[in-house]
Order: C-alpha cells, then structure tokens, then sequence
C-alpha cells in the first residue's frame, strides 16, 4: 500500500507545482543589506520592521483513487490488486517578518487516507483479513529568506503512521541565488527512519501448543495471530501482545540548479542519491517456489539508487507554457529506468486554464524478481512484487484551473480552484484513475 499513498501524494503535490499563475511580489517588504545569521553591526535600528506572524494561506486537496490488477505480491504475485483510496490533506502557510526584515514561513500540513485493499484479505488463508486501512501523515517545516540575497534555508520535520508502518522524517533544505537572481542552487538532506510491523502470513506464524493457561489463540482482522488472555492479554493488562517490528532508514541527498536562460526559457537540473538499509521487504509478501512451496519475500538489506533529471520550461507567446521534464533512474538491485513527461498549459481566459499532460515510464526487472512459481529454493534472493518487474507504463490527464481575481464563486478568500484527472497502466495488467480537488485560500 505504501507505493499507492506515494502515487496519490505525489499526484496531489503536482496540483500545487503545476499552478497556471504569477505570483506578485510582497512590496511591504523593504529590503535592506543584511547577513543571514546575524545582524550587520551599526546598523540602524529603524530599518527593522517586524511583523506579527500572520497566517498568509490555506491548501484544502482531496483525492480519490480506483486500482485493479492481477499480480498481487500478498499472493506470490498471483491475485487480485483492487484498490481504493479516498485522501484529504490540509495545508496551512504562516509568514512573517523577523530580523532584518527576513521573510520566514512555517507550513503545518496534515493529511489523513482511508483504503480498501482487496489483496490484504489473503494475508490469512482464509481470505477474511481485514481489508481496509487509515494513515495519518502530519508535517511541519520553517524556511527563512535572507531579504536581500533572496538565499534561503530551512527545516522540516514529517510524520506517517499506520497499522503496518510507521514512519518518522527530517529534513535540511537550503537555496543560494546568483548575483543576477537568474539561476539558484538548491540542496536538500533527508532522512527517514521507519518501522515496519511484522505480519507474516498466517501459514508462517509458530504456535504454541497448547497455549499458557486462561490464554486462546485470536486471529485479528489482519489475519494476525495473537495470544491472548481471557480478560484481554496474555500479561492480563487488557491489550493483546504486541507485533515486533523491523526497522528501514532511508538517507537522501538532492541537489538542483535552476536557471532563467531568457524571458521565455526555464532549465533546472536534478541530482538525487539515495541510500537504505534494514528491512527492505514486507513481511506478508509471499513467493512461491517451483516445486510449489511459499515462503516468505527475502530482499538485500541495502539499496542504493541514483536518480538524474532536468526540467524545461518553455513560454509559447503569452498563452501557452510547455513544461517539460525527463528522468533516468539507476540502483544497484539491476533495475534501470526512464521518465519523460511533457504537460502543455493553454490559458484560455484571464482567469482559466487547462492542462493536459502525459508521462511514459519504462523500467528494466530488478535481479531478484521472477513471477509466480518461478524461483528456486535455492535463490539467494526472491520477490515476486511487480513492482520489480519489467514494464512499460503511460499517466494522462487533464487539469482544470480557475482563479478569477473576484475570488472563486464570489468567495474573495477562495483565490484558485484545481481538478485534476489522471487514468495510469502498465503492461504488466495494473490500471488505476485519479481524481483530485484543490482549493486555495488566501
């Protein structure tokens, strides 16, 4: 499930990015020589404006998303994929004026996803595991901007938890602009130290035979098997045992150079490493052997990936914008992999504009994967989660944008509205369609 919120996250962040707007410059600010860290010594005191923290806008995006397919990795990569997913998130940007007149701004999100998964029924032999979920996702992050070099730094600090992972993130960002203000380098670290709950497919679970005295056997929606006590637990505290859990750290360090080659041209350049260790497959993941035995998925402890990209923009007289994008991706599990992407928006008013866009993906099959009742009890290494797979895939849509200067409806402080539709499939059988909502307020 986690690659699904990722997708739906990441589909709702394009919302934001791919905004058909200007944005106007705060001339309240004055903007005055000034260091980052410290102020310049002498100088005059009456050139410090501070502002009251003010809260400067507000992003409501909401999400609903379908899957189908055949390759379930819960049932060795045989079964069924259907999915759906409803996401609300909200943002909210706080601003104002400390030191030297610099700009900071804190942004607190929080976001919550309701799914269904069929798949997640066949954790237990049964087929009557708990089919569906909630993740909670809250977030923070402070970012300062010197008011005269426009350079900025910041912090992040996020949050995602559910009953099979939880997650815990941080993250160092900071930006440099040149002299002219017509290029910009950005780098941002990030770590991610996550805990992935230990539920294995019912099969796999040792029982003990026969249990402890006043102590049954209790198969938990989620197919779990747990011990537990005739007034609650086994230790008699009234909550049943608890799931061990395996830990997964992910480390990753990105680099961009954006620069404004002329009043119609935007290049920015993207270089990301990334490194995990730990417990890097799922526990309920089953693989099926040739010789008709399953076990349990078993992938390297390690993972480095290398990711290199641009983006260009491109402004085709005052009512079109090309946005352009390409990506290849490398890691040391064998799989390689291009994106390109390419999304054309047409204003056809002041005030409205559409988007249709379109990403072609093809990736090579990592090293250890191989489909259903194909590996060997004597691989090293096996998965069969298509994820790994070979494929080919295709994301289309469109986007409706509306930000009429009388705000939206009438409504002054509704400033913008976004729809997004996307309809997503691969050659390997998965197909999925997202639509999405997204209002601003200011």
């Amino acid at each position: 499930m986690r690659k699904v919120y990722l997708s739906i996250i990441g589909f709702s962040i394009l919302c934001r990015l791919n905004a058909y707007a200007q944005q106007t410059q705060d001339t309240s600010i004055t903007k005055t020589a000034v260091s980052l860290y410290k102020p310049v010594g002498g100088q005059d005191s009456t050139s410090y404006h501070p502002k009251r923290l003010r809260l400067d806008e507000v992003n409501l995006i909401s999400s609903y998303y379908t899957q189908t397919g055949d390759h379930s990795a819960i049932t060795g990569g045989n079964g069924t994929q259907n999915v759906i997913d409803l996401s609300n998130g909200i943002d909210l940007h706080f601003v104002w004026l400390g030191q030297n007149n610099n700009k900071n701004t804190l942004t607190t999100g929080f976001g919550i996803d309701y799914h269904t998964s069929a798949s997640s029924a066949f954790v237990t032999t049964t087929g009557l595991g708990k089919k569906d979920g909630t993740r909670i996702y809250p977030s923070l992050d402070w970012t300062v901007e010197n008011a005269k070099s426009g350079n900025t730094f910041g912090v992040g600090v996020y949050y995602s938890g559910e009953y099979n992972y939880k997650s815990k993130g941080a993250d160092l960002h900071f930006s440099i602009k040149t002299a002219d203000k017509n290029g910009e380098f950005g780098v941002k670290l990030q770590g991610y130290f996550d805990q992935v709950t230990l539920i294995y497919p019912s099969e796999f679970i040792a029982a003990i035979t026969p249990p402890p005295a006043g102590a049954v056997y209790v198969t938990t929606a989620s197919g779990n098997t747990v011990l537990e006590s005739a007034g609650g637990s086994a230790d008699g505290h009234g909550s049943r045992i608890g799931l061990a859990s395996s830990p997964r750290n992910t480390y990753t360090g990105s680099l961009s150079y954006s620069q404004i080659i002329n009043s119609r041209l935007q290049v920015v350049f993207l270089a990301d490493g990334v490194a995990q260790n730990g417990y890097l497959g799922l526990p309920y993941h089953r693989v099926y052997f040739n010789n008709g035995r399953d076990t349990i998925e078993k992938l390297p402890s390690s993972r480095f990936k290398i990711p290199l990209g641009f983006r260009v923009n491109y402004f085709l007289g005052d009512d079109i914008i090309l946005r352009s994008y390409y990506r290849y991706y490398h890691d040391n599990w064998g799989i390689n992999s291009n994106t390109a992407n390419l999304e054309v928006a047409y204003k056809v008013s002041p005030f409205f504009s559409i988007s249709p866009f379109y990403r072609y993906y093809a990736q090579s099959a990592a090293r250890y994967f191989a489909p259903y009742g194909v590996h060997s009890p004597d691989d090293e290494y096996y998965t069969s989660n298509y994820e790994y797979a070979k494929f080919q895939s295709s994301f289309y849509g469109i986007g409706l944008r509306v930000a009429p200067p009388n705000g939206v409806f009438g409504w002054q402080n509704l400033h913008e509205l976004e729809l997004r539709y996307g309809h997503y499939s691969q050659t390997v059988g998965l197909v999925s369609d997202v639509i999405s909502l997204s209002l601003g307020f200011k």
